[in-house]
């Protein structure tokens, strides 16, 4: 009960002086509208990294041929080196068909999809006054598989033309609406010459596709460079690369597969069986999962160090709860005195200042949520990102206000319960 009375009078006092109690919370509402605003754009940021990013695909093994780490040397001048003197790849470093059919051969119930991608190049389709730009990349059938691209018109590739390395493609409709007026149908078989670099190719039409407009796209959308999908076999040809491995490959587990521990097995196969006698290069396999956790942590470490800058206006607010409430100490001397006077003991005299500055900072603490919540949410979607408030940051704000609220009305609280009564009746 004297808690409860000690809150209204607190409350009362603030009322008495709504520009004094304003001014006083001032630091405390800037400090906690800083550190919910910041974390809720972190929280937004890092909401979308990892709704893209598990878009791409969280069981995804990246596995890649790549340069042995060895220790540096040291030469007597204190010149260093080591890794940077090594040997480029050549065709006995590159992963083979056969490597791929024997790991798939043990390990294949572990992998739904084995993704092969050869990027030709960005290049522009004209036609007189027609033009489109295009990145030109080369699919295997898994890949196409994985992608499960919205056709519009005519079909996805066929057996035939990865077999046959055909010269055919897979556009997009951004691609016939500047190439063919929108007509699918009349694209549908046409023949299209893709200029790259100086050097011309001729693609034939077997399908389209409905551009995802929802990626990243130029401002004219005559102008947004779409992707344009030949065969695997057909880009390798295109690279001249078709005698070479595979430097890269991408394989995605199957759900139940913990993809995590199987980039470990897939990391160990490849390099024990054949890799073991290479002395410059060694298979090494990235999971998107870790990917992911590394972000989430990166995008932590920099939302929480901000946080604690802005942390920092915090304090000043305490401090001045604290000159505040010496202030109020020094008005209300003879009050104190008159409590004490009338059997009030120094534990409630404690209490009743140290409840006010507690009630003070939630105040604060609370005006600054409020702020802090519109700020961050207007600052994540002026990003370009859906407003995620921290549910956390908000507990927290509540809770740090709270311990303020403890921390810097001890010491004027304590002050004020050991006033001598006699002299405080006394002072004027």
């Amino acid at each position: 009960m004297l808690i409860l009375e000690n809150v209204l009078l607190a409350l009362a006092g603030l009322k008495s002086n709504i520009m004094r109690s304003l001014l006083t919370m001032l630091g405390i509402i800037i400090g906690i509208a800083s550190v919910i605003a910041i974390m809720t754009v972190g929280n937004s940021i890092t909401v979308m990294v990892n709704t893209q990013m598990q878009e791409m695909g969280a069981n995804n093994l990246t596995v890649g041929v790549s340069a042995k780490s060895t220790s540096e040397e040291t030469t007597s001048s204190g010149l260093h080196f080591g890794a940077g003197n090594r040997r480029t790849m050549d065709t006995d470093d590159y992963m083979t068909d056969d490597m791929l059919d024997s790991f798939l051969e043990e390990y294949g119930s572990n992998v739904k999809y084995t993704l092969l991608e050869s990027s030709v190049g960005s290049g522009t389709a004209i036609d007189g006054d027609l033009y489109a730009y295009v990145n030109i990349i080369g699919y295997n059938q898994d890949y196409m598989d994985y992608t499960d691209l919205d056709m519009l018109a005519g079909r996805s590739f066929i057996d035939k033309d990865y077999e046959n390395a055909q010269k055919v493609c897979i556009v997009s409709d951004y691609f016939v609406n500047n190439m063919f007026d929108g007509d699918a149908n009349a694209a549908l078989g046409s023949a299209v010459e893709i200029s790259i670099s100086g050097k011309y190719y001729t693609y034939y039409i077997v399908g389209v596709y409905q551009y995802d407009a929802s990626t990243w796209s130029s401002d004219s959308t005559e102008d947004t460079t779409t992707d344009f999908y030949i065969p695997f076999d057909t880009a390798r040809n295109q690279l001249h690369t078709s005698n070479e491995g595979y430097s890269s490959i991408t394989l995605v587990t199957t759900i139940d597969t913990d993809s995590e521990a199987f980039a470990d097995t897939v990391e160990s196969y490849f390099n024990t069986m054949f890799y073991s006698n290479n002395e410059d290069y060694e298979v090494t396999v990235t999971s998107m999962a870790s990917m992911i956790e590394s972000m989430t942590t990166m995008i932590g470490t920099i939302e929480l160090a901000l946080a604690i800058i802005a942390g920092i206006s915090l304090v000043v607010g305490g401090i001045g709860v604290m000159n505040i409430m010496l202030v109020s100490i020094t008005e209300r001397t003879k009050e104190i005195g008159t409590r004490k006077a009338l059997g009030a003991t120094n534990g409630s005299i404690r209490l009743q200042f140290i409840t006010e500055s507690v009630v003070i900072c939630i105040m604060g603490g609370l005006i600054g949520i409020i702020f802090g919540v519109a700020l961050g949410s207007i600052a994540a979607t002026y990003m370009g990102y859906s407003a995620s408030v921290s549910v956390i940051a908000i507990v927290i704000a509540v809770g740090f206000s709270m311990a303020i609220g403890v921390f810097f009305g001890y010491y004027p609280a304590n002050k004020a319960a050991k006033l001598n009564p006699i002299e405080a009746l006394r002072y004027e």
